[in-house]
């Protein structure tokens, strides 16, 4: 089995990415699926962390569109990624896998409180750590979490698991002819706009010299590929 490229990676879920075929809520399978490809990356002797976002569930900004205050919508949105946290602990620890939830929100009963140090010890003792309630602030996407939770822990790569398999100039799902995109630079996605993280995400990344790589994660196995260097993906680098 090749070895991994990467040392210490942090994977960025959206909450969409849990929902499967559904319109809505947790898809079993699809956290399943998700929760082996983890595995793999595991087995490979990477110390892995995993942000998760929480729209699947409560988007604070669609909270605040329909007439709520913001930061009480972005604060249920936050509790919404503890819940698809825990149900992503609970299918890795069936495959075996050891994990810690840690919430930016204390919620001592169900997981720790985010404590970096503790959480690069877990990941130095091979156990997968799952940040939940993104930054704890609201105004603060989960990909910007993500950014500064791998920063934090000194992850080597910060991936982006999407419903495709990179970045392209448009939605591939809607436009057949949207050039796909093999490597980027930090300022080509910010000056063209390409709506995969948010530019506080991008800055973060760059700022901090970290490799995004953005995937597939409904491919089987996609996850694992890409810590080997294989597969289909796009790699957003500095100069």
């Amino acid at each position: 089995m090749p070895s991994p490229i990467y040392k210490r990676a942090l994977l960025k879920l959206s909450g969409e990415a849990l929902m499967g075929s559904r319109d809505y809520g947790l898809d079993t399978n699809t956290v399943r699926e998700i929760a082996q490809d983890i595995k793999g990356v595991a087995e490979l002797g990477v110390e892995a962390c995993v942000v998760v976002g929480g729209g699947n569930i409560f988007r604070g900004v669609a909270g605040a569109s329909a007439g709520m205050d913001r930061a009480q919508a972005d604060s249920m949105g936050m509790l919404a990624t503890v819940m698809n946290a825990l149900a992503l602990q609970s299918a890795l620890e069936k495959l075996g896998v050891p994990t810690r939830v840690q919430s930016a929100i204390p919620m001592s009963s169900v997981c720790e409180p985010f404590i970096r140090r503790r959480a690069q010890r877990h990941m130095e003792k091979g156990r997968v750590v799952i940040f939940a309630a993104g930054s704890g602030n609201p105004f603060f996407t989960t990909d910007t979490a993500a950014a500064l939770r791998a920063a934090e822990m000194n992850c080597d790569v910060l991936l982006k698991g999407t419903q495709v398999d990179g970045v392209y100039s448009a939605d591939p799902r809607k436009n057949p002819h949207a050039e796909r995109y093999v490597t980027l630079t930090y300022l080509e996605m910010l000056a063209r706009d390409l709506a995969v993280m948010d530019a506080a995400a991008i800055s973060l990344a760059r700022e901090n010299k970290l490799p995004i790589i953005v995937f597939n994660i409904h491919e089987p196995g996609a996850f694992t590929a890409v810590m080997q260097g294989e597969g289909r993906f796009t790699t957003v680098v500095d100069q």
